[in-house]
């Protein structure tokens, strides 16, 4: 089933590998500046107000590191598509993606087509 040549996909695999090292390296960082992260913090008398941006802030770091955990999957659905030879074709309708597509988005599961018809049209009246 497998189209692609096999330098391609050896540099494909290490461009994710690393994107999933730098991805990873990013969530320990974001782990590490959350105000929540401090053991100190439930022993604190902080103000209301010092509560409050606390808690902002460490949504704010959730929602990155859900983001970013959320990409952390789909790299690793990724190469799991590339060990197991089904690269490249859409999950859907198990057509080949276009390669420009998979160029802007390397981890897209499904071709423009399958893409586009999941998504609900919004119409203005």
């Amino acid at each position: 089933m497998q189209n692609f040549p096999d330098d391609i996909l050896n540099d494909l695999r290490k461009h994710l590998e690393e994107e999933k090292s730098n991805i990873t390296e990013r969530i320990n960082q974001l782990a590490a500046q959350d105000p929540f992260s401090d053991p100190d913090r439930a022993n604190d008398n902080a103000a209301s107000d010092s509560e409050a941006n606390e808690e902002s802030s460490h949504d704010r770091f959730a929602a990155m590191v859900d983001q970013l955990k959320s990409r952390l999957s789909d790299i690793d659905a990724a190469l799991s598509r590339i060990a197991g030879n089904s690269y490249g074709y859409c999950t859907n309708c198990k057509k080949m993606i276009d390669t420009d597509r998979l160029g802007v988005l390397p981890t897209a599961t499904l071709c423009l087509s399958c893409e586009q018809s999941k998504k609900p049209v919004v119409q203005i009246t």
